[in-house]
């Protein structure tokens, strides 16, 4: 089988080890940038070219696409799709998970339970979005960012007005979000594949920072999930149209709270922790799916 990761570095962890786990399948397996794939548009020529040459003969790719490159990397998944290529991750799926919002709204339309969320264009609503949101303190997080990046704990009015200000001065579209004490700066990271969970960590915040990214610091355990955190990790999954999700959690009492679904979730995090060939399940997946 011929298969391509879309990724813009052949050095990363997660690129890596797809490779290695396509490799020791024995299929021929080929990373390129998807940044310098040219789209050729055509009725009778509908075809990708990479560095001067027509790519041909591609079974299936391996989407790896960050969230710098998000527009044009769903471009170019679109592309190889139309080609008739198997893909693992669609460019509509993509889309939905990386846009914060959109991605709690099909969450919630579907029934799942999120943290307490507002957002609002509106300057002079700020006062009463942060009194609607609940109890301080308040998390202001960016609509796009991403590994913690524009997430900021508000403990006070006052701070969360002048934040929210300067994001709005910025033009940086946010949104404000209840801080789920309970969580105790912990949370819960499910890896699906193909509607299955195949392996979990829990992620603690260092001391002194609420945000548990592993790229921040915090450290990282195997967990057992629950039946019902493994049904809501796969449910949510599948509401985001993810056959390859990690699906970050809360736990709390009153059941699994819904943070974030990742459409390009990375390796090294969850196969270091469980042990677990994550990559070879996903080969496997892709096997399975051209087959």
């Amino acid at each position: 089988m011929n298969i391509v990761i879309l990724s813009r570095n052949a050095g990363l962890y997660s690129t890596r080890s797809l490779v290695n786990a396509a490799y020791r399948r024995n299929h021929d397996v080929r990373v390129i940038d998807h940044m310098r794939c040219d789209l050729v548009i055509d009725k009778n020529d509908h075809c990708v070219y990479y560095q001067g040459e027509k790519l041909v003969g591609i079974d299936a790719i391996i989407p790896r696409i960050g969230t710098t490159a998000t527009s044009h990397g769903s471009a170019v998944i679109r592309h190889f799709v139309n080609m008739g290529v198997y893909s693992t991750l669609q460019s509509s799926a993509l889309l939905l998970a990386r846009d914060k919002l959109s991605c709690l709204q099909a969450l919630t339309a579907a029934g799942m339970d999120v943290p307490r969320s507002i957002i609002s264009k509106d300057y002079y609503a700020m006062s009463e979005m942060i009194e609607r949101v609940g109890e301080l303190p308040i998390v202001i997080k960016m609509i796009k960012g991403t590994h913690g990046l524009g997430v900021i704990l508000s403990e006070s009015k006052k701070n969360a007005e002048s934040i929210l200000e300067a994001f709005h001065k910025s033009k940086e579209k946010v949104m404000i979000q209840e801080f789920i004490h309970e969580a105790k700066g912990a949370d819960v990271r499910a890896f699906v594949v193909e509607d299955k969970v195949v392996g979990a960590m829990k992620r603690q915040a260092r001391p002194g920072e609420f945000r548990s990214n592993l790229h921040r610091g915090a450290s990282s355990t195997i967990i057992n999930l629950t039946e019902e955190e493994k049904f809501v990790a796969r449910k949510a999954a599948r509401v985001m149209g993810l056959e390859i999700a990690g699906v970050d959690m809360l736990q709390t009492s009153k059941g699994p709270l819904v943070l974030e679904v990742n459409a390009s979730p990375g390796l090294e995090g969850i196969e270091t922790t469980t042990k677990v060939d994550i990559a070879g399940k996903i080969i496997d997946m892709v096997q399975r799916n051209v087959s």
